[in-house]
C-alpha cells in the first residue's frame, strides 16, 4: 500500500497528505483488485494505526456494497475469510478496538450478511457464534453486528426499494426458520453471564432483544426465565434503564388483544409485587422517565386492546380490559404529577387515550369522575412555570417546557370533551381563589390561573369567538371570570409572564367588552419594562382596537395622546434604545389610523388628527432625505435609508383603516395623503440607496391607488420615468405590478400614458434580460426568470383590459418584436408558469386581432407562428404533464387553438406540414377534432398528441 498516502489519514496531517489519502481511497475503490490489498492487511494485522484500519474496512465496505455481484466465488470467499480472521484476532486482544472501528466492522459484516445469507452463507450466525462463544470482545462485535443487521433489514425509519423490501422479508422469514431460537438462546446466555461483570455488554444485548422482539416469536422472550432475568435487571442500577426499554418493546409488540391484555397484566403484577409501582420512594429520575415510558406503553396497549374488543362486540372481555386500564390510573396520576417534567411528559399519551375511552362511554361512574377531576388538577398544577425559567433569554430548557405545555393543553382539550361542566367548574374555582389573593401569590400561580381562563377559549370553542352568547352556564361563568380579571387589578402584577397572559386573555375574549363596555376604560395597555412584552402587547392592542373601535369614541384622543411616544420615528443617530421595533410600530400606526377613521368626530377633526399623526413623519422624511446624498459612509447611508423606509411604511400602514377612496374622502384625509405622496416621491431620484427607497415608495403608491384612485394619476408619469432609470432586475420586477395595477384599475383613463411608457418599459426589460450572467449563477437566473414572468404578466394585463390600442400604436417593428418574445416564452423557455401566461396572451390577441378588422398582418402571424407554437411547445422534452402547471399550460394552448378555429384561420400552414411530416394526416385529423363543439375533445386530443 502507498505508505505516504496512508499518512494523510491522520486527522492532524497536512492538507496535501490528506488530499493524497483521499485520492488513494478513490483509486482503491475503483480498482478491481485494490480491495484485496486491504483485505490481506486486515487479515494479517499489518497496521496498528486506527485510521488505516478504518480506511481498509471502508474500501472493503464499498466493494461489498457496490460490486459484490461481480466478484468471483474465490473473491467472495476471501471477504468471508478476512472478516472471520479479523474477528478471531479480536478474541486474543487484551484491549478491544476503538468503538468507531467496531461499528464499521459491524456494518461490513451486516452488508455481507444481507448479500450472502440467503445463498452463500446460510450459517452466518452459527459460524460467528461458534467462533466468539462468550468472549467479551467477540460478543461485543456480535451484538453490534445484530444492530447493524436490524438497521439494514428491519428498521422502518430507513426507506427501502420494493426489491430490497422483498429481500428483507425473505431474510426475516429464513432467520425465523433457521436461527432465531439459537440467537435468543445466545442472548439469554450473554445476559446471564455478564449481568454482574460487564454492564456495557448486557445493555447492548438488552437493546438487541428490544430491536428484534417486534418480528420474532414472542414466546421465545415472554417466558418465565427471560422475564425473571429482565426483572432482576430492573433492580440493577446500571442495567435498569435498558431493561425498561426492552420491556417497553416487548409490550409494544403487535398481537391479539386478549393475549396482549394477559401479557400486560402479568407483567404489571410482577412489577407491582416487586415494588416498582411505589415510585414515591424512587429518587433516580432518569430511571423513572424510562419507567414512565414503560407504563405509558402498557396503558396504551390496554386501551388499544379495549378498542379492538369493543369493536368486535365482546362485552365481557372488553369490560375486563377496561378494568385493567383503570387499574393503572392511580400509577398514571402519580407519574403525571411528578415534579420532573420528562417523567410527566412520558405518561401523557396514556392519559390522553384513557380520556378518549371515557369520552366514548355513555355515562361516567363516580370513580371515573374522580379520575377526571384528578387529571384536571394534575394538569393545572403542571402548567406552572418553575423558578428557574428564564423569560428574557429562553434556551433549550425553556423550549422543552413550552412543548410540554402544548401536550398539557391537549389533555385539557380532551378533558373538555369528556366533561365540559367539570372543567369549567374546576377552572372557575382555581381562578377565583387565585385572583382574590393575587398580591400575595407567586407569579407562576397567577400566570397559571389566567392561562387556564385563556385555554378555555379553545377547550370550549365558540363560533367566531362568541363566548358570551348561547349556553347560559358557560357564558355567565366566563363573563364572571373576565369581570374579575379586569377589576381585581392583576394587570399591575410585576412579572412579564403575568402581564403577557393578561393581555393575551383580554384580546382572546375581546367580545366580553361588547357585553360589558363599561370595563374598557379600566384597561391599560401600558409600557412594560420587557421588550418582548412590549412587542407582543403592541400587536394585541392593535387587534383589540380593531374589534372594539365602535366603543372607543369617547377615548380616541386620550388614547392617541397616551401612545404619542410610540408613534415617533426613531432617529438613526441618537443611540438610545427604542421603545418598540419598527415592525411593532407598524401596529401602533395602524391602530392610530383605525381610531381616527372610525371615530364619530366630524371630517375636519379627523383630518386634523390624521395630519398631526403624519406631519412629523413627513418632516423627518424631508430632513433625512436631504442628509442622505451628503453621507459618504455606506453603512450610514443604509441606516438613513432604513429610517426613510420606516417613515413611508408607517404612513402607508395608517391607510389600512380605509377600505376605499370613499372613506378617505368622507374623513377629509385625501389632502393629507397627497401631501405624503409629494413628500415621498423625490426619494426615487435619490442617487444613493436606490433599491430600498424605490421599493418603499412603490409600496406606498400601491396603497394610494386603492385609497386615492384617480387622484394618484398625475404623479405616475414622473414616478415611472425615474423608476425606469438604471434598473436592476428586482426594481423592474417590483415596478411591473404597479403598472399592472394602474392598468387594471383605470384602463382607458391611462391608455395615453401606457402608450407612451410601453416601449421604454419593454426596452428596459429587454436590456436587463440580455445582460450576461455566469452560467452557474442561480440567483441571476432566478431573477431573470421572475422578471420574464412579470413582463408576460404585464402584457397579459394590457391584453385583458380592453386597451389593445396600447400595443397597436407602437409601430409594426416594435409590435413584431414583442409578439416574437411571446412566441419564444410559449415555446422555448421551460417555465410552465410563463408559458401558460403566453398562451393566454396569444389567445386574447387572436380574439382581438384575428378577424378581418384586426391588426394588419396579424392573421399571417397566426398562420406562420402561433399555430406552430401550439404544437411545438407540447413536443418539447421539458413539457412534463406530470407537473400541474404544465397541465394548465396545455389547457391554455388548447384554448388558443380553439380561438384560432373560431376566427376561421387555416391551420394548414407550411410550418405545421414540416412539423408533422411524414404523418401529414394528423392535420386533417386535428381539423376534424376542432369541429367538435365541446372543447374538452380538443384538450384530450392534445394530451394524446403530446
Amino acid at each position: 500500500m502507498d505508505e505516504q498516502a496512508l499518512m494523510g489519514l491522520n486527522p492532524n496531517a497536512d492538507a496535501c497528505y490528506r488530499q493524497r489519502a483521499l485520492a488513494y481511497f478513490e483509486q482503491l475503490k475503483e480498482s478491481l483488485d485494490g480491495w484485496e490489498v486491504c483485505a490481506q492487511a486486515l487479515a494479517k494485522g499489518v497496521y496498528s494505526d486506527d485510521h488505516v484500519k478504518f480506511f481498509c474496512f471502508q474500501v472493503l465496505e464499498h466493494q461489498i456494497k457496490f460490486r459484490h455481484g461481480s466478484l468471483t466465488a474465490a473473491q467472495q470467499q476471501l471477504i468471508r475469510e478476512t472478516l472471520m480472521k479479523w474477528l478471531q484476532a479480536q478474541l486474543m486482544n487484551v484491549h478491544p478496538e476503538k468503538p468507531f472501528i467496531r461499528n464499521k466492522v459491524a456494518q461490513v459484516l451486516a452488508l455481507t450478511f444481507v448479500m450472502e445469507y440467503l445463498t452463500l452463507w446460510p450459517k452466518f450466525f452459527f459460524d460467528i457464534l461458534s467462533l466468539v462463544g462468550l468472549n467479551p470482545n467477540g460478543v461485543d462485535i456480535y451484538l453490534r453486528t445484530l444492530m447493524a443487521i436490524d438497521a439494514e433489514v428491519v428498521d422502518r425509519d430507513i426507506l427501502h426499494s420494493p426489491e430490497e423490501t422483498r429481500r428483507n422479508t425473505l431474510i426475516k422469514d429464513s432467520m425465523r426458520e433457521r436461527c432465531i431460537p439459537a440467537l435468543v438462546e445466545s442472548w439469554f446466555q450473554i445476559l446471564q453471564t455478564y449481568q454482574h461483570t460487564h454492564s456495557e455488554l448486557t445493555c447492548q444485548c438488552l437493546e438487541v432483544v428490544g430491536a428484534y422482539v417486534s418480528w420474532i416469536d414472542l414466546n421465545l422472550i415472554a417466558n418465565d426465565r427471560f422475564v425473571n432475568l429482565l426483572l432482576s435487571h430492573m433492580s440493577m442500577e446500571e442495567l435498569r434503564e435498558e431493561a425498561c426499554d426492552c420491556l417497553f418493546e416487548i409490550v409494544n409488540k403487535g398481537m391479539d388483544p386478549v393475549d396482549k391484555t394477559k401479557l400486560v397484566e402479568s407483567l404489571c403484577q410482577v412489577l407491582q409485587s416487586a415494588g416498582f409501582f411505589s415510585i414515591e420512594q424512587e429518587e433516580d429520575v432518569d430511571f423513572l422517565a424510562k419507567f414512565s415510558r414503560l407504563v405509558n406503553g402498557m396503558g396504551q396497549s390496554l386501551v388499544l386492546s379495549w378498542t379492538k374488543l369493543s369493536k368486535m362486540g365482546d362485552v365481557k372481555v372488553s369490560a375486563e380490559t377496561l378494568r385493567a386500564v383503570e387499574g393503572k390510573v392511580p400509577l398514571m396520576l402519580q407519574l403525571l404529577i411528578h415534579e420532573d417534567d420528562d417523567i410527566s411528559a412520558n405518561i401523557v399519551g396514556f392519559c390522553y387515550d384513557y380520556l378518549h375511552v371515557l369520552k366514548q362511554l355513555p355515562a361516567l361512574n363516580e370513580q371515573q369522575k374522580t379520575n377526571v377531576e384528578a387529571i384536571m388538577l394534575a394538569v393545572m398544577n403542571k402548567l406552572k412555570y418553575d423558578d428557574e425559567y428564564n423569560f428574557e433569554n429562553e434556551g433549550e430548557d425553556e423550549a422543552m417546557f413550552v412543548e410540554y405545555r402544548k401536550q398539557l393543553k391537549m389533555l385539557l382539550d380532551r378533558l373538555a370533551q369528556v366533561s365540559p361542566e367539570l372543567l369549567l367548574e374546576a377552572v372557575h374555582r382555581v381562578f377565583n381563589a387565585t385572583m382574590q389573593n393575587w398580591q400575595t401569590v407567586q407569579f407562576m400561580e397567577v400566570e397559571m390561573a389566567i392561562r387556564l381562563l385563556y385555554m378555555l377559549g379553545e377547550a370550549l370553542p365558540a363560533s367566531h369567538g362568541a363566548h358570551f352568547s348561547g349556553d347560559t352556564t358557560k357564558t355567565s361563568t366566563l363573563q364572571s371570570m373576565m369581570r374579575t380579571l379586569i377589576i381585581c387589578g392583576v394587570s399591575e402584577y410585576q412579572h412579564s409572564s403575568v402581564t403577557l397572559e393578561f393581555f393575551e386573555t383580554v384580546v382572546r375574549y375581546d367580545k366580553f367588552f361588547l357585553v360589558e363596555p363599561q370595563h374598557i376604560p379600566s384597561l391599560c395597555f401600558c409600557l412594560h419594562s420587557s421588550p418582548k412584552v412590549r412587542s407582543r402587547v403592541a400587536y394585541l392592542f392593535s387587534r383589540f382596537i380593531k374589534t372594539l373601535y365602535k366603543h372607543m369614541n369617547a377615548f380616541i384622543e386620550d388614547i392617541l395622546s397616551r401612545i404619542q411616544d410610540l408613534l415617533e420615528l426613531a432617529p438613526p443617530e441618537n443611540g438610545f434604545p427604542v421603545l418598540l421595533s419598527s415592525d411593532d410600530q407598524l401596529f401602533m400606526f395602524e391602530t392610530a389610523g383605525v381610531l381616527i377613521v372610525n371615530g364619530e368626530s366630524p371630517a375636519e377633526r379627523k383630518q386634523a388628527l390624521m395630519r398631526s399623526l403624519l406631519t412629523p413623519l413627513m418632516e423627518a422624511f424631508r430632513m433625512l432625505l436631504a442628509k442622505l446624498p451628503q453621507e459618504a459612509n455606506e453603512e450610514r447611508q443604509a441606516v438613513l435609508a432604513d429610517c426613510l423606509n420606516h417613515a413611508v411604511g408607517f404612513a402607508s400602514r395608517t391607510s389600512k383603516a380605509f377600505s376605499n377612496k370613499q372613506t378617505v374622502k368622507q374623513c377629509g384625509c385625501s389632502e393629507v395623503y397627497l401631501d405624503c405622496l409629494q413628500t415621498f416621491l423625490p426619494a426615487i431620484s435619490c442617487p444613493v440607496q436606490r433599491g430600498p427607497l424605490r421599493s418603499a415608495v412603490r409600496s406606498f403608491l400601491h396603497r394610494m391607488i386603492i385609497c386615492l384612485e384617480e387622484e394618484v394619476l398625475p404623479f405616475i408619469p414622473a414616478a415611472s420615468q425615474h423608476m425606469l432609470k438604471d434598473c436592476e432586475p428586482r426594481d423592474l420586477q417590483e415596478f411591473i405590478p404597479l403598472i399592472s395595477q394602474i392598468t387594471a384599475k383605470f384602463k382607458n383613463q391611462v391608455s395615453p400614458f401606457l402608450q407612451e411608457i410601453f416601449m421604454p418599459l419593454v426596452m428596459a426589460i429587454f436590456e436587463v434580460l440580455s445582460r450576461p450572467a455566469e452560467e452557474n449563477d442561480q440567483t441571476a437566473a432566478l431573477e431573470k426568470q421572475m422578471l420574464r414572468r412579470s413582463y408576460f404578466s404585464f402584457i397579459q394585463t394590457i391584453a385583458s383590459s380592453g386597451i389593445n390600442e396600447v400595443m397597436a400604436s407602437q409601430g409594426a417593428e416594435n409590435i413584431e418584436r414583442v409578439l416574437f418574445t411571446i412566441i419564444q416564452g410559449a415555446v422555448d423557455f421551460p417555465d410552465p408558469v410563463a408559458q401558460k401566461t403566453c398562451f393566454i396572451i396569444l389567445s386574447r390577441l387572436v380574439e382581438l386581432w384575428g378577424g378581418k378588422d384586426g391588426l394588419v398582418g396579424f392573421p399571417d402571424f397566426i398562420y406562420k407562428h402561433i399555430v406552430p407554437a401550439c404544437f411545438m411547445a407540447p413536443l418539447k422534452p421539458t413539457f412534463d404533464l406530470s407537473d400541474a402547471q404544465t397541465v394548465l399550460t396545455l389547457s391554455e394552448c388548447t384554448l388558443t387553438l380553439h380561438m384560432i378555429h373560431l376566427k376561421r384561420v387555416s391551420l394548414k400552414s407550411p410550418q405545421l406540414i414540416v412539423l408533422f411530416r411524414p404523418e401529414t394526416s394528423y392535420i386533417n385529423e386535428l381539423c376534424q377534432v376542432l369541429q367538435q363543439p365541446d372543447v374538452k375533445v380538443l384538450k384530450n386530443y392534445m394530451k394524446v398528441f403530446q
